[in-house]
């Protein structure tokens, strides 16, 4: 019994939210990928951190502004950190996937 107590606490400890996964770095070049531009030209404002995501804005050097999310978390099979997902201000947000499926068909 013990020892499945201390599994449990030890998984739990392992399993890490957005905050301590996330990095600085990592939000910057996720957000360029998914916008396409190069990560000089935007700033990111406004991150919160929810449990295993990570919530900001962005502001183009054009004055263009989006709202973006992306998860991350920690386990014993390492680091996961997903893709940015940004939609414009003011407008749905849309998957990217689901998007580039429409044009295939």
């Amino acid at each position: 019994m013990k020892k499945v107590i201390f599994v449990s606490l030890a998984l739990s400890l392992l399993a890490g939210c957005a905050s301590m996964v996330v990095s600085d770095d990592v939000i910057v070049q996720r957000t360029a990928f998914a916008l396409s531009i190069d990560a000089s030209s935007f700033t990111i404002s406004s991150r919160m951190d929810e449990g295993t995501t990570t919530r900001y804005s962005v502001t183009t050097k054009t004055g263009r502004k989006y709202h973006c999310f992306l998860g991350g978390s920690i386990s014993i099979a390492g680091k996961s950190i997903s893709e940015a997902i940004c939609n414009a201000l003011g407008e749905p947000a849309l998957s990217p996937l689901l998007e580039r499926a429409k044009k295939i068909q």
